[in-house]
């Protein structure tokens, strides 16, 4: 084993056979500055896209109480449904949005959506003269890309790029071409290991653990670092071995044979556990990407629209055949139940990252994890892919000036988002607008902002929230 590694290489990898495992900060390796009490400033990215919509009942249904995706309330004075309560310990860290879509395709069906959710782009025509544009993480990403080994992270459940209006990725670069998404965790979890000579792929397949050759290096290492970072090392350590566990068990996730549209889907062998573990591993893998500063931008489709591909299998985790038809079967007994217990499924595997963003000092920064990255989860559809009125949610950021703990409903004509409730067929999103809604794009600028990026405009957008 070479341990002669040189300062620069000693702060950021841990070296084996034929493998280097990146680092979290340490401070005993901290430039001078940065030891006398000048901390780091990073600001992280993350966007989550959930397709096919949310529960959106009228408010005369006996559903609508419990089972309504958007709180009841506004301001700082909301309370959160059955659907939205496993969010409740982070209220104080998230702000829900209502009232915002993007104006260029809120007359497209929601099955077409995912495209545009991070450009707000016209992608809905349905001839030859489809055309994106960047998306935010991009944009972010040309602004601070260059400061870490990845520029960005693109991923989704499916993986790819999917096809024009049936996207499997949200990442679009500068030309609005689709930046292909990583799906199989073992790959992600394999770009935290530079890899060095011909045999490194070989000697990480054959070793029980990818961490067993690390370990010499780690134990050599430990007598140059202060009590502080040897404890941040072992936690960390500990961090990565129970990742590549959750790993290994998400490879039988991508056996499962692919879903088709219209076909039940009851007989297949998938236990409860498999997406489970699937989604919770890949949020524990964008964990630590940003720990070790591996990257500062992720984005996460968490299924593609109209119930195709593997990620149809997710709503299995809470008992149900497929993810797709519970937006279609509304109107049947406990219909908004079952889809408001599947989107609590969401949202309570959204709030365990965010939460263990927020149980984590910032390295060698002010605060925690969460207070310095921000998290956008939602959907470019409401209720049965009406693409108006879209969920949506913004969490952490408050060393970057994000302002939380509140409800924020836009637009005029609709102060109870009712417009866009109770439609259970097709016929719903071509209904005309008598009410009015603001841009989504008004939020993006407003985040880059906070995000450092001085942009003038993005999306068609050239005004700002303040509220936020």
């Amino acid at each position: 084993m070479n341990m002669n590694l040189s300062s620069l290489d000693r702060r950021k990898f841990l070296r084996g056979a034929g493998v280097a495992l990146a680092l979290p900060w340490l401070e005993t390796f901290a430039p001078a500055a940065q030891a006398a009490g000048n901390s780091v400033q990073r600001k992280r990215l993350a966007c989550f896209y959930l397709p096919d919509g949310v529960p959106m009942p009228l408010e005369k249904d006996p559903s609508f109480k419990d089972w309504s995706w958007f709180p009841h309330g506004k301001g700082k004075e909301f309370a959160f449904t059955k659907c939205m309560e496993t969010l409740e310990p982070l209220r104080n860290e998230l702000t829900v949005f209502s009232g915002l879509s993007h104006p260029a395709v809120r007359h497209v069906h929601g099955h077409r959506n995912a495209d545009q959710f991070l450009t707000g782009a016209d992608t809905g025509a349905m001839d030859d003269s489809y055309q994106n544009s960047i998306s935010l993480d991009q944009v972010f990403a040309a602004h601070v890309g260059e400061h870490t080994r990845h520029a960005s992270l693109v991923m989704s459940t499916d993986g790819g790029t999917g096809s024009p209006r049936g996207a499997h990725t949200m990442s679009y670069n500068a030309q609005g071409r689709p930046i292909p998404a990583e799906h199989k965790p073992k790959r992600i979890f394999d770009m935290l290991f530079v890899k060095s000579g011909p045999d490194a792929a070989r000697r990480l397949a054959l070793s029980k653990s990818a961490l067993d050759d690390l370990l010499e290096d780690a134990r050599s290492l430990n007598r140059s670092l202060s009590k502080h970072d040897q404890e941040t090392l072992a936690d960390y350590l500990q961090s990565v071995r129970d990742t590549e566990v959750k790993v290994e068990k998400a490879k039988r996730w991508l056996n499962i044979p692919m879903p088709r549209v219209d076909t039940d889907h009851l007989n297949l062998d998938i236990t409860p556990e498999d997406p489970r573990n699937f989604l919770r591993t890949m949020y524990e893998l964008i964990y630590l990407a940003f720990k070790t500063d591996t990257t500062r931008i992720v984005t996460y489709q968490l299924g593609r629209e109209n119930g195709v591909g593997i990620s149809d299998y997710l709503a299995r985790a809470v008992g149900f055949k497929g993810t797709h038809y519970l937006s279609h079967e509304t109107k049947k007994p406990d219909g908004y139940k079952n889809f408001g217990i599947y989107c609590r499924f969401i949202n309570e595997e959204l709030g365990r990252f965010a939460s263990r963003l927020k149980s984590t000092p910032e390295p060698g920064g002010d605060g925690n994890m969460l207070d310095n990255t921000a998290l956008l989860f939602g959907s470019a559809s409401s209720a049965f892919h009406l693409s108006r009125n879209y969920p949506l949610l913004l969490m952490g950021g408050r060393n970057m000036g994000f302002k939380h703990g509140q409800y924020l409903k836009y637009g005029q004509g609709n102060d109870k988002h009712q417009a866009t409730a109770g439609i259970s067929t097709d016929a719903g999103w071509r209904g005309e607008m008598n009410y009015t809604e603001l841009p989504l794009s008004n939020l993006y600028l407003t985040m880059l902002h906070k995000l450092g990026v001085e942009a003038k405009t993005f999306g068609g957008s050239t005004e700002t929230f303040s509220e936020v």
